[in-house]
């Protein structure tokens, strides 16, 4: 049986379940909250997850420090995949790592290789 909470005691509704009647509640755990998360393609987020474990690799190479110590930078692969040609996006990358002093065009090259064909992750519409 689920149970609605008040809009006035939290910004959003929740749904708690309760245990069934005879049931001693330190038997079952119960789950105070149950949420809808946005769906995606899970290849896609997978190979994304990849990739960008992938980078923090190779930035921590080629910077010569632990992933904390990176200088603050980020690779928007989405912005990356709205630029018009490899050599805007290979411009933009470029520009990110300017302050690094280790060569970056075999970075660059692996790294707009591992983007081809990705699909930019937008949030779906609601039906």
């Amino acid at each position: 049986m689920a149970a609605v909470t008040s809009p006035e005691s939290s910004p959003q509704p929740r749904v708690y379940f309760q245990t069934p009647p005879g049931t001693a509640e330190t038997e079952i755990p119960v789950r105070k909250q149950g949420r809808v998360t946005v769906k995606y393609d899970r290849k896609e987020l997978r190979k994304r997850l990849n990739l960008e474990e992938w980078i923090i690799d190779q930035l921590t190479d080629l910077y010569d420090c632990e992933e904390e110590a990176i200088p603050e930078l980020e690779i928007d692969v989405d912005e990356l995949l709205d630029l018009p040609s490899e050599d805007d996006r290979a411009a933009r990358v470029k520009d990110l790592l300017v302050d690094c002093y280790k060569p970056t065009d075999d970075f660059v090259t692996e790294l707009l290789d591992k983007i081809r064909g990705m699909q930019k992750l937008s949030t779906p519409q609601k039906k």
